[in-house]
């Protein structure tokens, strides 16, 4: 548990509730980061810091998430407002940001069982917007220019998840391999750049309580300037990934439960950011590479299981899955025309 004392010390005058004593309780989630509430008086924070221990390379970034949330607060883009950021270990032991806690609904279940069929139609129109303006803006004019490099994406990611990926290896996964032959070989031409979340996903967004519009969007910790289509196809996965899989939605009957079908969904982001269209290879690669990644994280979290660093009690079995999501990838990859 934290330092409640050194925590308060250092809170103190850095918040606007004042100078009472904190009430801190861990929150569901925040798989990479410990993530923890904290209550003073009637006003809540949410406190976001690195694991104890042994951390992978660029793991764990908490000053990115807090760099990139205080950027966006300048836009359209719904996120948190964020207070201060502390790399003094003397506090709590590891880096950490605090900001503000937002009060309202955390989905898990993209196919949105809580949900009418009109509310869930609405809420996917309304993830679709929110990415597509973070896409949209200009990194630079808000500070951002710096954030990661421009061009060569998909290079230079599959040469970083290929590292991380070797770097967690527990174990032989035949697919990974031919992946991690395969991509390389068949990125696309496009070489457009923006703000990139990185993990769009529905459970890292907060949805006004009784509205079915994002308030706001956490876990910035793999953001980075890159391709908008690498992050979206990574979003978009829930149409080709079952529940079981990795919290997907495939094999429901979406017109039914009023969800856009995939081609609906990329349509609407392609008018909305501006685009003719994506042409039909090029977004058969964005997803294999969106489920490489993701089964290179997946790797990550059971490797840290091991370690110990994990935030998260199931890290082990959600890492199990890694296997599972190299092999849809290498399935989707062989379905592309000219592999």
């Amino acid at each position: 548990m934290l330092n409640e004392h050194a925590l308060g010390e250092y809170l103190r005058g850095r918040l606007p509730a004042g100078d009472g004593p904190f009430a801190i309780e861990p929150l569901q989630g925040g798989q990479s980061n410990p993530t923890f509430r904290l209550r003073q008086g009637e006003r809540s924070y949410v406190l976001r810091k690195q694991p104890e221990g042994e951390l992978l390379p660029s793991a764990h970034a908490v000053d990115r998430e807090y760099r990139v949330m205080t950027a966006l607060a300048q836009t359209d883009v719904p996120v948190p407002r964020t207070y201060c950021y502390c790399d003094d270990r003397s506090v709590i032991g590891t880096p950490f940001f605090v900001m503000e806690f937002l009060d309202g609904r955390h989905f898990w279940d993209p196919a949105l069982p809580e949900l009418d069929a009109p509310q869930r139609a609405a809420l996917w129109d309304d993830m679709n917007s929110v990415i597509a303006r973070l896409h949209g803006v200009d990194y630079a004019a808000i500070g951002l220019a710096d954030y990661g490099r421009a061009g060569n994406y998909f290079e230079r990611q599959i040469g970083r998840w290929t590292r991380q990926y070797r770097a967690s290896e527990t174990m032989r996964i035949e697919s990974m391999d031919r992946l991690i032959d395969w991509l390389p070989r068949h990125i696309i031409e496009d070489d457009t750049t923006s703000i990139v979340h990185g993990d769009f996903r529905i459970d890292n967004l907060i949805v006004h309580r009784s509205a079915p519009r994002v308030i706001g969007v956490l876990d910035w910790e793999l953001s980075t300037l890159g391709h908008p289509l690498g992050d979206f196809a990574y979003h978009a996965m829930a149409w080709r990934l079952t529940w079981t899989q990795f919290r997907g939605m495939a094999g429901n009957d979406l017109a039914a439960l009023g969800i856009p079908s995939e081609r609906q969904y990329v349509d609407a982001y392609c008018r909305r950011s501006g685009r003719a269209g994506i042409d039909a290879n090029d977004w058969q690669f964005c997803i294999v590479f969106s489920m490489f990644r993701l089964a290179a994280i997946l790797q990550g979290i059971a490797k840290r299981a091991i370690m110990g660093t994990s935030a998260d009690a199931n890290a082990a079995d959600v890492g199990e899955r890694a296997r599972t999501i190299a092999d849809v990838a290498w399935r989707e990859a062989q379905a592309r025309a000219g592999s």
